[in-house]
């Protein structure tokens, strides 16, 4: 009873799409619409939780539930490393840090816990539990790396994406040639996804004077919103292509 989509070309197009999507999101809520971090983290804290519990009670898998979910995770994340590292003073490169040390203690959990640790194999329940905290962790750590890499590193937007893409090609080589595990592997590509969704985010919404394109939060939320979209329309549409037709 897998509920997880299959990874694939278009699962990358649509976790970088939702992604960006996220970091513009959560940006919109938190600042355009002056909520602020702590109750934007709040609030989409509780859209995510609710987007999960629903995911959590299919028996199937629907992609634009888990397109829902996988958007929560990064419109959450967004806005809570934005407390971690300004409102709270951590800093990026602070509160990267500690989100990887989050992170790399759910992964030796889920490694202990004897729970499969391949993506195309997650187990209902507690795996689904595990999996889908790897997500909004690694989402939200994706954004401290983004923003260390944007505006503290001095790469800027386009240095920082650039850097990401390279390790991403590493990845992707490493996948061809070599047999390191594929469980590791996707999950490397999956964390460093989001800084490079967490730049073209900022690319799109920021003014021209800081590098960006000036679409402002709002104006990039909803192109992205609409790529999204037209690109789950097209995986929904091949999915029922391929579902068998009943019997009888």
């Amino acid at each position: 009873m897998n509920k997880l989509p299959q990874i694939t070309m278009a699962f990358w197009i649509m976790k970088v799409c939702a992604t960006t999507l996220g970091e513009t999101g959560g940006d919109l809520v938190s600042t355009t619409m002056k909520v602020g971090y702590a109750a934007s983290s709040v609030i989409l804290i509780a859209v995510f939780l609710g987007t999960a519990a629903v995911q959590l009670r299919a028996r199937t898998f629907h992609p634009a539930l888990y397109w829902t979910v996988i958007l929560t995770t990064s419109t959450a994340g967004t806005t809570i490393s934005d407390f971690m590292n300004r409102t709270a003073a951590l800093g990026y490169a602070t509160g990267a840090l500690i989100l990887l040390l989050a992170l790399a203690a759910l992964f030796t959990f889920w490694w202990l816990s004897g729970l499969t640790f391949e993506v195309a194999r997650i187990e209902p329940g507690r795996g689904e539990l595990v999996y889908w905290a790897a997500v909004l962790l690694s989402n939200t750590l994706g954004t401290s790396a983004g923003d260390f890499l944007a505006d503290t590193s001095g790469l800027g937007f386009a240095g920082g994406t650039a850097l990401i893409a390279g390790l991403l090609a590493l990845i992707v080589l490493a996948d061809r040639l070599t047999r390191a595990p594929k469980a590791v592997l996707f999950w490397a590509a999956f964390v460093l996804s989001r800084p490079l969704g967490a730049n073209a985010g900022d690319f799109f919404s920021k003014p021209v004077a800081l590098g960006g394109l000036g679409y402002g939060p709002l104006g990039a939320s909803l192109i992205l919103a609409a790529t999204l979209a037209a690109l789950l329309l097209r995986t929904t549409m091949q999915q029922r292509q391929q579902s068998p037709e009943p019997v009888g």
